[in-house]
């Protein structure tokens, strides 16, 4: 009997590090549940949930030095947020591996964008199932973009802070 493996395909950019750079990042939540607040007039009125993403999202330089964060948003089911990765002349001990429960896939080069949002959604998942008992957390995968120039940017920075007031349209809204 032929076993058929199943491959996922891969949205990510295939001659492209991510590591230098500045990228836009979606990560949803399992089933698009709405675990981290919800809107009310065109607010984000964060919960538990919320707040600890809020949290993790604003050390992520301090676990690795060469990120730099611009605008985020914690929506009720989806986080946003912009990355920018500096040139690290270390990067093979760049990043917080602690809140990683298994060890980096050979794929994930330390202090790349991969590296970064991996230790930063095991951080969520860790706190959350510790203070609040919960666990499965986030899909399995995540969205990335390349910031490619400023006025692209510029646009992705409106979206992000605008997100709330559009939650109603949101693709990731399902009620």
């Amino acid at each position: 009997m032929i076993q058929t493996k199943f491959h996922r395909r891969s949205i990510r950019l295939k001659e492209y590090d991510y590591c230098v750079g500045a990228y836009f990042v979606t990560m949803v939540a399992q089933r698009r549940k709405c675990l981290f607040g919800e809107i009310t007039n065109g607010e984000m009125l964060l919960n538990e949930f919320g707040r600890i993403a809020a949290e993790c999202w604003h050390v992520i330089p301090e676990h690795f030095p060469n990120a730099e964060l611009g605008a985020y948003i914690v929506m009720p089911n989806h986080v946003h947020g912009i990355i920018v990765i500096h040139e690290n002349e270390s990067l093979s001990t760049a990043g917080a591996q602690h809140a990683a429960p298994l060890p980096s896939p050979p794929n994930v080069k330390p202090g790349s964008l991969g590296a970064i949002i991996r230790s930063y959604r095991s951080a969520v998942t860790r706190r959350i199932g510790c203070e609040l008992n919960a666990k499965n957390i986030w899909q399995r995968n995540y969205y990335e973009r390349v910031i490619r120039n400023e006025k692209e940017w510029d646009r992705i920075h409106r979206y992000i802070e605008s997100n709330p007031s559009h939650w109603a349209e949101d693709k990731e809204n399902l009620s």
